[in-house]
C-alpha cells in the first residue's frame, strides 16, 4: 500500500495532507525518513508521525449519520459551537465528515476513517450526486423548474443542470426533491434563492449510495455491505476520472 494511502487509512489525515506529512520530513518507516510520494509500506513496516506510532485497521469504517441543524460539519470549532464529532462513539476512533452540510442544514452524512476514499469523493474535479429535500417559501412556477433544470448562474458561473421534484405546491411554500453534483458553498439555497423562493428548510436525503432513510435526526449507523460495496465503486470511478484528466 502507497504511504500516503497507509495514512489516510489510519485517519492521521486526508491524502493530499499526508502527502504534505510526508514531503515535509515528518513520516518515518522502520526509523528512517520518508519524503518519496509513493513509497510503499507493507505488512510488518513500522510507521510513525512525528515520532508517533501509526496502525492503520484493515478495515475503514463507514458510518451514515442525520446531522441536525445548528451542528458544525467539523470535528472541533474555535468558537465552541456543537459539532459532528460529538455525535459519533468515540469507539469507532477517528472518523471524520466527509464534504460538508451548511450549519443550518440537516441529513446524510458520511463519517469515514477511509480518507484516500474521502479524498476522491470531495475532489472539486468529481461531483458525488446528492439529493437534498427543500421547503422554500412561495409557489415554484415552471420558469423556476426550467432554470433550476437548466442550471443557475452564481456569482458569474453556471451551476450545473440539476435534476428536480415537485413534492408538493401551495400558494405558502413549495416542497421540492433537488439532485445536483457540485458541492459549491450553500449551493442549494442560492440556487433557490436566485428563483425568488427562500430557503425554509433544507435536508440531504441522499449521498451517493447512501441514503438517510428513516434514521432518525442526531442518530448514527453503520453503512451495509451492500452500500459499502457501492461506495468503493463510487471512489474507484473517481479516481479512473481523476486520473484519466490529469493524463489528458
Amino acid at each position: 500500500m502507497r504511504l500516503q494511502k497507509y495514512l489516510a487509512h489510519a485517519g492521521v489525515a486526508s491524502r493530499r495532507a499526508a502527502e504534505e506529512l510526508i514531503a515535509r520530513g515528518r513520516v518515518r518507516v522502520n526509523g528512517k525518513v520518508v519524503t518519496k510520494l509513493g513509497t510503499l509500506v507493507v505488512e510488518g513496516d513500522r510507521v510513525e508521525v512525528d515520532g508517533r506510532p501509526i496502525e492503520s485497521s484493515a478495515e475503514p469504517r463507514y458510518l451514515v449519520l442525520h446531522k441536525p441543524p445548528k451542528v458544525m460539519t467539523t470535528m472541533r470549532d474555535p468558537g465552541g459551537r456543537r459539532t459532528v464529532a460529538s455525535l459519533v462513539p468515540r469507539e469507532f476512533g477517528r472518523v471524520v465528515p466527509v464534504g460538508r452540510l451548511d450549519f443550518d442544514t440537516s441529513g446524510a452524512l458520511l463519517m469515514t476513517d477511509d480518507g484516500d476514499l474521502a479524498y476522491v469523493l470531495t475532489h472539486p474535479k468529481f461531483g458525488v450526486e446528492k439529493t437534498y429535500r427543500a421547503v422554500v417559501r412561495g409557489k415554484l412556477q415552471a420558469e423556476d423548474v426550467r432554470a433550476l433544470l437548466a442550471g443557475i448562474k452564481l456569482e458569474g458561473e453556471r451551476s450545473q443542470p440539476a435534476k428536480l421534484r415537485v413534492v408538493r405546491t401551495s400558494g405558502l411554500s413549495s416542497e421540492v426533491d433537488l439532485t445536483i453534483h457540485e458541492g459549491k458553498n450553500r449551493q442549494v439555497r442560492r440556487m433557490f434563492e436566485a428563483t425568488g423562493h427562500e430557503v425554509l428548510s433544507l435536508v440531504r436525503l441522499r449521498f451517493g449510495p447512501l441514503s438517510l432513510g428513516d434514521l432518525p435526526v442526531g442518530h448514527w449507523r453503520e453503512a451495509t455491505p451492500r452500500e459499502i460495496s457501492a461506495l468503493r465503486r463510487v471512489g474507484q470511478e473517481a479516481r479512473a476520472d481523476l486520473d484519466a484528466r490529469a493524463a489528458g
